[in-house]
């Protein structure tokens, strides 16, 4: 299996909001890249949308960033909770919240 990511992830353990159709929804990320981000599902009905809002705070910024995104893939993760995951693609960024996540990126978690 080929691995298709064009940019390197760090883990990114924080609660966010998934807005669905404008209504928030609690979300946990687990890594991020300069592309994306891969989520878990928490407290969301099911649903077939494909877009979706995001806002977050990086660890160790009080600036909340809100990013419009795509998911891209979805999939159960294995294991005694089977853990409902998706993988969203930014779509829409201001260029000072995209600078934020490459600056985390590149300095991964222990440097913030």
């Amino acid at each position: 299996m080929s691995d298709k990511r064009k940019n390197a992830r760090v883990p990114l353990d924080i609660y966010l909001n998934k807005y669905l159709k404008g209504v928030p929804y609690l979300a946990r990320a687990a890594d991020i890249s300069q592309e994306g981000v891969s989520l878990a599902r928490l407290l969301e009905p099911e649903h077939e949308a494909r877009r979706v809002g995001l806002q977050f705070q990086l660890p160790g910024s009080e600036e909340v960033i809100y990013a419009e995104g795509e998911v891209v893939r979805e999939w159960v993760e294995a294991g005694p909770r089977r853990d409902e995951r998706s993988g969203v693609r930014f779509t829409l960024l201001t260029e000072r919240h995209r600078r934020m996540i490459d600056d985390y990126v590149t300095r991964g978690p222990q440097g913030n």
